[in-house]
């Protein structure tokens, strides 16, 4: 019984394992080994056509306004809009954007400070070019976090008015041109603030001004609107507040998604809601009610984009939030704002503010209530962030993030001292009783209800208890899984230096040092655990390590580092229990 169930163990174990290397695959732009038909899927939606509407966004003002395609008809023919359209570059020391004249549309974001890919040398290179994967150049580029591209690469931010009449004029949207203000495109060195204007024709009796304010090291983009009434007549407006994204997401592991993809949105009512593409596809995306506060964002791995109204006098807004499925893979998530009434010759101003960068926890919970949570720890959230802020403690005081993952390791096995202490000292009862289980089985193979008697009998006698070494491991599994979360959620870990070649703790080992190291930890923890009385078994234990040390290659290196201190502690602890007891390394035949 022992025997299965132990088996029974190392066959989850290692499937596990086979999971989190298969989806590391997908992370490092792999095609997925054991579950390739949501890829096949991603890789058909980008041959697709472009069908004209969704390339010129024409679907996204009538989802923003969740009526019909005539609720912001008004835009002007793609045509004309091409003909006019102006790109406009901005810079400033963390953003390089493009910002199009068509709607003053933040059409592409480059993160200055966070880079898109590292060079890989040595043996991942050398593994890369004999299995025929391409190998990336030792161009350096930052991370594009928006781009209006083709359906499957297109990100954008996008704003307009509309009508709640649908009868009445059409007022200007993200289609509509504007003209870009005199001013400066470039942060200069001594400032801290850079404004860009764009303003619009008068259209429905509407003249839509649109500023972006960038803020030297902030991510969080200050956006002002204002509505001017050039007319005659009162109007009625909504503004819209929207993220245009492919729907391109990566596959699932058995611990759920792989950080999610997608929209979410946050309301004091509703609190934190993911909405997946899939259900907005199915028309079956539920979002929050119609409230006064709240933002909308896309969420993605590492980086995050979000409007909000936190703006000191716009924080009670009145805000609907809509989903739509613009075909050709690309969805819309809105936040439609209700405007007071605009009075002839009078101007309504409303504050925003566009996150458009990294998921730094601390950073997101200064900006708005629950925007930290698009940081996705998964399903064991609640033990991943008391787990990252020790790490970040950790951080702190030692100011690397490898020694911080080691020191994070210390503490959880001084935690888990005396749970593991009891696994280990039945495992080492278990060892020291394994000549005689074993003499017993050879003497009884032909008699097997006999030989559990008799193996149940000997437990009993000395006193040990075959699951006594699962359990208290079994229930730590949810700590690891949590901690797995953290390393692969945290954006910290980019690129992030630890000693000598590691200079990456998200990229794995590029001379497989580490994977190495593990290898060795796991078949000396082998050597120092109970050995099977099945010859096949006892095969298995040693051969598993060998099969695991090939997906530890593809491991960010952070994970191994844990590992790798996550074994030595343990054969630690291991050997000292197994020594009191004087059972040490293989039992002597008898």
């Amino acid at each position: 019984m022992n025997d299965i169930r132990r088996t029974i163990l190392w066959v989850i174990f290692g499937f596990s394992l086979v999971l989190l290397w298969d989806q590391w695959q997908v992370y490092n732009g792999r095609k997925p080994t054991f579950m390739p038909s949501s890829q096949v899927a991603h890789e058909d939606a980008k041959k697709q056509p472009v069908a004209p509407e969704a390339a010129s966004g024409n679907g996204v003002p009538a989802a923003a306004a969740g009526t019909s395609a005539t609720a912001a008809s008004g835009v002007p023919a793609q045509a004309a809009t091409a003909a006019a359209s102006l790109k406009v570059e901005v810079k400033t020391d963390v953003f390089k954007a493009v910002i199009n004249s068509d709607g003053g549309t933040l059409s592409r974001l480059e993160l200055s400070q966070y880079l898109d890919q590292t060079s890989q040398h040595g043996l991942v290179e050398l593994f890369k070019r004999l299995i025929g994967q391409p190998v990336p150049t030792d161009e350096v580029r930052p991370v594009t976090l928006m781009e209006d591209g083709s359906p499957a690469t297109r990100y954008v931010a996008q704003t307009g008015l509309l009508n709640p009449d649908d009868k009445g004029p059409h007022f200007p949207t993200h289609l509509t041109p504007m003209r870009l203000k005199e001013g400066p495109l470039t942060l200069a060195d001594g400032k801290d603030v850079l404004e860009v204007s764009f303003e619009s024709e008068p259209q429905g009796g509407l003249k839509y001004v649109k500023t972006y304010v960038f803020k030297r090291g902030d991510y969080s983009i200050q956006v002002k609107h204002q509505v001017v009434n050039v007319g005659d007549q009162p109007r009625d407006v909504q503004l819209y507040l929207q993220l245009v994204r492919h729907g391109t997401v990566p596959g699932t592991t058995m611990f759920g998604t792989n950080t999610f993809t997608g929209p979410a949105f946050y309301t004091d009512e509703k609190k934190f809601h993911k909405v997946t593409f899939e259900d907005i596809a199915k028309k079956k995306a539920e979002v929050p009610p119609t409230t006064d506060n709240g933002w909308v964002a896309m969420v993605q791995h590492y980086f995050a984009s979000a409007w909000l109204l936190n703006v000191p006098g716009s924080e009670k807004v009145k805000r609907e939030f809509r989903v739509a499925d613009l075909g050709n893979n690309l969805y819309s998530a809105a936040m439609v704002l209700h405007l007071p009434q605009v009075a002839p010759g009078a101007t309504q101003t409303l504050d925003s503010n566009l996150f458009a960068g990294p998921e730094e926890e601390k950073k997101l919970e200064a900006l708005a209530p629950g925007l930290d949570l698009v940081k996705d720890y998964g399903i064991f959230a609640i033990i991943s962030k008391p787990l990252y802020w020790l790490l970040n403690q950790l951080h702190g005081m030692l100011g690397n993030w490898g020694w911080s993952i080691v020191a994070l390791v210390v503490l959880l096995k001084a935690a888990f001292y005396w749970l593991n202490a009891k696994a280990y000292a039945s495992m080492a009862k278990m060892k020291a009783i394994n000549p005689k289980i074993m003499e017993m089985r050879e003497r009884l193979k032909d008699k097997p209800q006999e030989m559990q008697q008799e193996m149940m009998r000997i437990y009993r006698e000395e006193k040990v208890n075959p699951m006594g070494g699962c359990f208290p491991i079994v229930i730590q599994i949810p700590v690891f899984i949590a901690l797995y979360w953290v390393l692969l959620s945290s954006v910290e870990m980019r690129h992030a230096p630890w000693v000598l070649w590691i200079h990456d703790l998200s990229a794995p080992d590029p001379w497989f040092i580490l994977p190495v190291i593990m290898t060795a930890t796991s078949l000396i923890q082998t050597w120092l655990n109970p050995t099977p009385p099945d010859p096949m078994q006892a095969k298995l234990m040693w051969i598993m390590p060998l099969a695991f040390s090939v997906m530890f290659i593809f491991f960010p290196a952070g994970l191994v580092l844990y590992w790798i201190t996550n074994n030595a502690l343990s054969i630690l602890q291991q050997y000292v229990i197994n020594k009191r007891l004087g059972v040490v390394g293989e039992p002597k035949k008898k």
